[in-house]
C-alpha cells in the first residue's frame, strides 16, 4: 500500500504486517468522561482485534479504572492521567505529571495511540511517552508527527466514525460500529442489594435521569415531571438515576411530580448503573453517559440533546433512540410522544429469566 504500513485483505482473520505487526504492549490515551469512553469502544474493539495477543492499557481519569474492570476482555491495564492546564476535564495536578510521565517511559510502550482528540495539546504529550512508535489524529493546519500513522481528525460525522477512522487508516481489521456494555450476574446482584425491595420487575420500570455534567445540558425538571406522571399513568413504574452531586436534582424531580419515584441518585457504581438500565423498559434522559449505556444494551431510550451537534452524539440506531434537540424547545409533549411511540414498537414483558435475575 502507498501508506506503507499496514497491507489489508477481504479475509477476516487477516492481520496487520510491515510497522505495526508484532507489538506486544500498547497504550492508549482518552482521558475524557463516561460517554466519551463509551464512543470509543468500537475503535478499541478494532485494536484489540488487530492485536489479540498484546497488552492493551488504558491511560484516563481516576473514574476509568473501573471502566477498564468492566471492559477487560477489550483492555488489560489501567493507568490514571494527573491532568494538564489545557485539558478541561480535571484538575490538574502538577507536581504527579513529571512522575506520571517518568513511569510511563519506563515501561517501554511499543505503540502509543492519541485517541483523544485532534492531537493539538496531546501529540506532543504522546510524543514524550517513550513508545517505539506513535499513532492517532493531528489537526489540519497543525504538524503532523509521522504522516504514516496520524490522520487528520475528522471534522464531520458521528464520534464513533470519527474515531474509528484511525483504525481503518492504519489498515486494521474493522470490528464494526456498535456499542457494548457488559453486565454480569454479581452486578444484578449488586443492584437488588442497593436498591432493595422497592426495585420494580424487569420491564415494569422506566429511568429518568435528569443531570448532565454541565447546567447547559439539562432539560428542566418540571417537563421530567411531567413525563413521569405520563409513565406512571401507563403502569410503569419511576425510577430515578443520577450521580451524588446531582442528588438534589432528583430529590427536586420526585418532589415536583405525582408518581412514587425509586430515587437511586448517588447509590450506582457503573455495574449497579448498567444492571438498573438493562431492566428498565424505558430510560428518558439527557445527552450523558447513561445514554450511551442504554444504546449498548440495547434499551430504548428517548435523549433530549443540546443544541451542539445532536448529530455527533446521536446514537446510530435512531428507531430504537429518539434524539430531541433542546435548542428547538423540546416540550414534555414531545418526550411523552416518542416515550410511547418506542413502548408500542418495543413491547416488553418481564421474563421468568429476569425475574431470576433480581431474586
Amino acid at each position: 500500500m502507498e501508506r506503507g504500513i499496514l497491507m489489508r485483505t477481504d479475509e477476516p482473520s487477516s492481520r496487520p504486517v510491515g510497522r505495526l505487526a508484532g507489538l506486544r504492549r500498547v497504550v492508549i490515551l482518552r482521558a475524557l468522561q463516561l460517554g466519551d469512553m463509551l464512543w470509543a469502544i468500537p475503535a478499541i474493539r478494532a485494536f484489540r482485534l488487530a492485536w489479540p495477543g498484546a497488552e492493551i492499557v488504558l491511560i484516563g481519569l481516576p473514574w476509568a479504572r473501573a471502566f477498564v474492570e468492566r471492559f477487560e476482555h477489550l483492555i488489560d491495564g489501567f493507568r490514571e492521567f494527573p491532568g494538564h492546564p489545557w485539558l478541561p476535564e480535571r484538575r490538574p495536578d502538577l507536581d504527579e505529571f513529571p512522575g506520571f510521565l517518568a513511569a510511563i517511559q519506563a515501561e517501554r510502550f511499543d505503540l502509543a495511540i492519541q485517541l483523544h482528540g485532534n492531537g493539538v495539546v496531546t501529540n506532543p504529550m504522546v510524543g514524550l511517552f517513550g513508545a517505539r512508535r506513535t499513532a492517532g489524529f493531528h489537526a489540519t493546519g497543525i504538524p503532523c508527527p509521522d504522516p504514516a500513522s496520524f490522520r487528520t481528525w475528522p471534522d464531520r460525522g458521528r464520534e464513533i466514525h470519527r474515531l474509528t477512522a484511525l483504525p481503518a487508516f492504519l489498515g486494521l481489521p474493522e470490528a464494526g460500529d456498535h456499542l457494548e456494555f457488559p453486565v454480569n450476574t454479581s452486578d444484578r446482584s449488586a443492584l437488588a442489594v442497593v436498591a432493595g425491595p422497592g426495585l420494580p420487575a424487569p420491564g415494569q420500570y422506566v429511568c429518568l435521569h435528569p443531570g448532565a455534567s454541565v447546567p447547559e445540558r439539562r432539560w428542566p425538571v418540571d417537563r421530567f415531571a411531567a413525563v413521569a406522571d405520563a409513565m406512571a399513568q401507563r403502569d410503569l413504574s419511576i425510577v430515578l438515576t443520577g450521580t451524588a452531586n446531582e442528588a438534589g436534582l432528583t430529590r427536586s424531580l420526585a418532589l415536583a411530580t405525582r408518581a412514587h419515584c425509586l430515587d437511586l441518585a448517588g447509590k450506582t457504581n457503573l455495574g449497579t448503573l448498567g444492571a438498573l438500565i438493562e431492566g428498565a423498559r424505558l430510560l428518558i434522559s439527557n445527552d450523558t453517559g447513561v445514554s450511551h449505556i442504554a444504546a449498548g444494551l440495547g434499551v430504548p431510550s428517548v435523549v433530549i440533546s443540546t443544541g451542539n451537534n445532536p448529530e455527533r452524539w446521536a446514537p446510530i440506531d435512531r428507531n430504537r433512540h429518539r434524539v430531541l434537540c433542546q435548542e428547538w424547545g423540546v416540550g414534555a409533549d414531545e418526550a411523552i410522544g416518542e416515550a410511547e411511540a418506542l413502548l408500542h414498537a418495543f413491547p416488553r414483558k418481564p421474563t421468568a429469566l429476569d425475574q431470576r435475575r433480581l431474586s
